[in-house]
């Protein structure tokens, strides 16, 4: 397509990902944008980054660039790092041959490629793009759009098609079945039947990804300000029992008060998102992990005898341990989770210095969020809590201890007044003398 018959213009191209073009087309080689951002410019989008593609070796990208670093074993890949913004550059990808070196090619048993470093033409590249849309490169040299696969009548239709063979394409790599309901969530488009229809039964193939890929796909998933409609589809295509196995069984009925709790969670975080507000992953898994957690720990008192602070810590450890199985979370986010779980047993606990204290603690907002969800989901003692919280932390010094002093007379007045007390030290009993009628 010659400029005329698309919509692509330079002033919508990052500055640094044309110089990274201009560059490799002076040093002799071809290059070209390729992937989401051509099929987000021609949707009309402001692509969110830039990727290149080439003839050129990751080593002769590397040496043309001296802010460039080489990353990846199983798909080499070259990123140009500008500032905050990267420039990532893939070399064309080939087809896979019997006989090829383990460095450059192997596949599992199940057909899932271990090793993609396998190097060949722009053709050749454009069939192993997974989707039709993807398979569309805008060259800078003459302002062309080549359309491989029939990108623009995909694009035109609003429809996300997979190139090939779907069932193969699925077992080289299980991940394009998250990215085929995240691309139809966030586009607005329906998934074909042809490239559907497999999902359910290939969707066990997510075990065989390893735990941090998967993490990162899970940022993309819920964290892309359609957080809400992408885990209802991931639900209904069967997706989401090989990343949350310990949450879905809670989640049979579309009523329960864990599914709402999930959905209110997602919700919010989509409109923080969509306000551009801060959210953190943290929060997030705290929510899909928070039934679970309750779960176990009810079912260690029951059977193992312990009490419920005992109960409640062994079992955050273990339902963090089984999920980093199948996504690995960072420990700089699973420590805020375990903040923000322990702090849901603290809140309730506001007599003497205790409320202060509580407003005081870095992690409050994010646990008073989370007991603010809890208690629009469950109704009750928690939402009453919940509204105690915000009227308290938003007070006057003066209204808030006329707040806690209330809080002491409704508590003494059925019968708890010393809940929540600091108990008093006993005076240590002093020895009575040798000889005395008690001795």
């Amino acid at each position: 397509m010659p400029r005329a018959e698309h919509s692509i213009s330079r002033e919508d191209i990052s500055d640094n990902a044309l110089k990274v073009m201009y560059r490799l087309n002076n040093a002799g080689f071809q290059s070209y944008l390729v992937g989401g951002c051509v099929r987000d410019l021609m949707l009309g989008m402001q692509p969110k980054d830039f990727d290149v593609v080439t003839n050129a070796t990751p080593e002769q990208i590397k040496g043309l660039f001296k802010n460039c670093r080489l990353i990846g074993r199983r798909f080499r890949l070259a990123h140009i790092v500008f500032g905050r913004e990267i420039i990532e550059v893939a070399t064309f990808r080939g087809h896979h041959e019997d006989g090829a070196k383990d460095n450059l090619s192997k596949a599992s048993e199940h057909g899932q490629l271990l090793r993609d470093n396998v190097f060949g033409s722009i053709e050749e590249d454009a069939e192993r793009r997974d989707f039709t849309f993807n398979a569309m490169y805008y060259n800078v040299a003459d302002f062309t759009v080549t359309d491989f696969a029939n990108g623009r009548v995909a694009v035109a239709r609003r429809e996300v098609d997979l190139i090939g063979d779907p069932e193969v394409r699925y077992r080289e790599d299980p991940v394009r079945m998250l990215r085929a309901i995240r691309f139809a969530v966030k586009l607005d488009m329906t998934i074909t039947p042809r490239t559907a229809d497999p999902i359910r039964k290939l969707a066990h193939l997510l075990n065989n990804i390893p735990p941090a890929r998967l993490f990162e796909e899970t940022l993309k998933l819920f964290l892309s300000g359609q957080g809400k409609d992408t885990f209802l589809a991931l639900l209904d295509y069967g997706l989401l029992e090989p990343l949350f196995p310990q949450l879905v069984p809670l989640l049979k009925d579309s009523n329960s008060k864990e599914m709402h709790f999930i959905l209110q969670v997602l919700a919010n975080t989509d409109e923080r998102i969509n306000n551009d507000q801060r959210v953190t992953p943290a929060f997030l898994y705290a929510a899909f992990l928070w039934y679970p957690l309750e779960e176990h720990a009810q079912k260690l008192q029951a059977e193992a005898g312990l009490n419920p602070h005992d109960a409640f810590n062994i079992a955050s450890g273990d339902v963090i341990h089984r999920q980093v199985q199948r996504i690995m979370i960072p420990k700089r986010f699973s420590t805020v989770m375990r903040d923000i779980w322990m702090l849901q047993h603290r809140l309730p606990r506001r007599f003497g210095r205790r409320a202060f204290q509580m407003l005081s603690h870095p992690k409050f907002r994010a646990a008073y969020d989370f007991l603010l969800v809890r208690g629009q989901t469950e109704g009750g003692e928690l939402l009453e809590l919940a509204e105690w919280w915000n009227s308290f932390q938003s007070a006057e010094p003066g209204k808030q201890k006329r707040m806690l002093t209330a809080l002491r007379q409704k508590e003494g007045g059925s019968g708890n007044s010393n809940k929540g007390k600091p108990r008093r030290r006993r005076k240590p009993a002093q020895a009575k003398p040798q000889g005395s009628k008690d001795a």
